[in-house]
């Protein structure tokens, strides 16, 4: 199997070409300027490095979000144009899931993701990446409310006023428990945002 994993929905970006069981590339930085541009000369440069051609590649993963709009919206678009080109199965992952695949000794992790006014993109895993709290668009109190009483490890990529580890992905862990999902057509990749764009809540408001 040969794979290519792309994350562009957080503060990270990530492009990782996996093959069986081995990372062989992996690009995983915090955002450079102009993704939308960018984004496709770090992947030509990750096949560049590994020896490899697009087309000898056989499943695409991609997250969906939740996370930044704008970031998501680049990475399914190039997940699209590619998956469509390439004739392979894309498979949608959460962003949130991305997060929670970090190691930790707890029984729980809850990735975080500031949606600012005090709200958070979050959901709750267990060490197997079951979803144990379904991802959602939450008060920051209330979702701790719901699970103070658990054995958390909280990851993120954003600062809060609590102790938060910054997520580590664990690539091959997602690939591994997706690797025999169905996949989509590329024409359904859609964004998970969990919430209304900032225009699409001034509207809303303005009725």
């Amino acid at each position: 199997m040969k794979s290519l994993f792309i994350s562009t929905s957080t503060r990270k970006a990530v492009i990782a070409i996996v093959v069986d069981h081995k990372i062989e590339y992996l690009y995983n930085e915090y955002h450079v300027e102009d993704l939308s541009t960018n984004l496709m000369p770090i992947i030509d440069v990750a096949f560049k490095k590994v020896n490899m051609k697009p087309n000898e590649i056989d499943t695409l993963f991609v997250t969906n979000g939740p996370g930044s709009f704008t970031g998501i919206r680049i990475g399914l678009t190039v997940a699209k144009i590619m998956a469509w080109g390439l004739k392979i199965k894309v498979i949608p992952i959460s962003s949130l899931e991305l997060m929670a695949s970090t190691r930790t000794d707890k029984k729980y992790i809850a990735p975080l993701i500031d949606a600012r006014r005090n709200y958070v993109f979050a959901g709750l895993y267990d060490s197997e990446l079951n979803q144990v709290i379904a991802d959602s668009y939450v008060l920051l109190d209330d979702f701790k409310k719901e699970v103070n009483d658990k054995d958390i490890l909280y990851v993120s990529q954003d600062k809060f006023d609590f102790e938060v580890n910054e997520s580590d992905y664990d690539i091959i862990k997602i690939v591994d428990k997706h690797k025999n999902d169905d996949g989509i057509n590329p024409h359904k990749l859609n964004p998970n945002y969990l919430k209304n764009t900032e225009a699409e809540e001034k509207l809303n408001e303005g009725r």
